[in-house]
């Protein structure tokens, strides 16, 4: 504690009467009585200042100013011989945290530890706030990315729209009107064929389109039906060789991350057969408590350097990255990569 006192046996009376409410607690008073010492002293941190009302080169005020000026929290309690009630209801509208004559010592203890009490629930509800500030612009960061996350969605999927199947429709309308205006009978039957082919072509491509959205296993057989399916369509042209795994027991249920796990893992498998350069493929699921879910993708590919890659803005070289990053904290988890240049990819996941 610190004293702001210039008689040395108030401040031993006050020591004594402390001493005496808690034998078991240690209590430290440190005495000054004028306006450089109090500045010094701040320089360490006190659990209270206990301060006389009538000092001769110093006073509660100025020393209420001090700790205004400094930001500093330790509580102030007025301690005097005598003082009006006018100057106590001022002195406490300063900044004051209580106040008590000298001839009543006996409650100076109750006044400390209720004291010492407020400053830390004070503190505490600064750190709780802190932190809410922090989760709210975290919030609203993860809303803009969620805005640009659907946005970049769209984009892709309107492209395969125009590129793919667009242009495959288009195809089919122009064989289908070749064949209707053709006079010879073989010629129209093969634009009608090839009509037929490439609308069998966009089938084909709407259900590629579909199951990179949300395959149909997912709710018919579970998700680890999904993800073997996701990850055999893009292995096996790629000729890659996998292997998928699960451990504990799939909910009859699945939540929403489910689907969310299925399209990292396509995210992750598109990623290795285009740019790993690998020959193998580790895919497996972990069915945690809490409806949580764990995906673990492991390649012996020869791995990138993550900090050259993550570290700038997003482009064609890391935004699939950034789109597993992103759809991982948007589903509440974290996303961790490990790699090293010739030692393949780890990728891990908590949903």
């Amino acid at each position: 504690m610190l004293c702001v006192e210039d008689n040395p046996d108030d401040v031993e009376l006050m020591a004594i009467t402390l001493e005496r409410a808690d034998p078991q607690r240690r209590y430290v008073l440190r005495r000054i009585d004028d306006a450089s010492a109090f500045l010094d002293a701040l320089q360490e941190d006190f659990d209270a200042i206990l301060c006389d009302f009538n000092l001769p080169r110093f006073s509660p005020y100025a020393a209420l100013q001090i700790l205004v000026a400094r930001r500093c929290s330790t509580p102030l309690i007025v301690v005097t011989r005598a003082i009006g009630e006018e100057a106590a209801v001022h002195v406490l509208r300063c900044g004051a945290k209580d106040y008590l004559t000298k001839d009543k010592l006996g409650t100076l203890p109750q006044i400390i530890e209720r004291v010492m009490t407020e400053r830390q629930q004070l503190a505490e509800q600064e750190r709780l706030a802190l932190e809410l500030e922090a989760a709210y612009g975290r919030l609203k960061k993860l809303s803009a990315r969620l805005v640009v996350a659907q946005e970049r969605e769209r984009t892709l999927i309107s492209r395969e729209l125009h590129d793919q199947l667009g242009q495959t429709l288009t195809g089919m309308v122009l064989h289908l009107h070749a064949a209707k205006r053709a006079a010879d009978p073989a010629a129209a039957l093969r634009h009608t064929d090839t009509a037929m082919q490439m609308a069998q072509g966009a089938v084909s491509q709407l259900k590629t389109l579909s199951f990179s959205l949300r395959p149909a296993q997912l709710d018919l057989l579970g998700l680890v039906a999904a993800v073997q399916g996701a990850v055999q369509r893009i292995a096996e042209p790629a000729a890659l060789r996998f292997t998928v795994s699960s451990r504990g027991a799939e909910p009859a249920t699945l939540g929403e991350t489910a689907s969310v796990a299925v399209r990292l893992v396509q995210e992750a498998m598109n990623n290795v057969a285009r740019h790993a350069q690998a020959s193998h493929v580790w895919v497996r699921l972990r069915f945690l408590s809490q409806a949580r879910i764990g995906v673990l993708v492991i390649d012996n590919g020869v791995g990138f350097n993550k900090q050259d890659l993550l570290s700038g803005q997003t482009s064609e070289r890391n935004v699939g990255l950034y789109g597993m990053i992103e759809r991982t904290e948007l589903a509440g988890g974290r996303l961790q990569i490990r790699t090293r240049a010739g030692r393949g990819v780890v990728l891990r996941a908590v949903l």
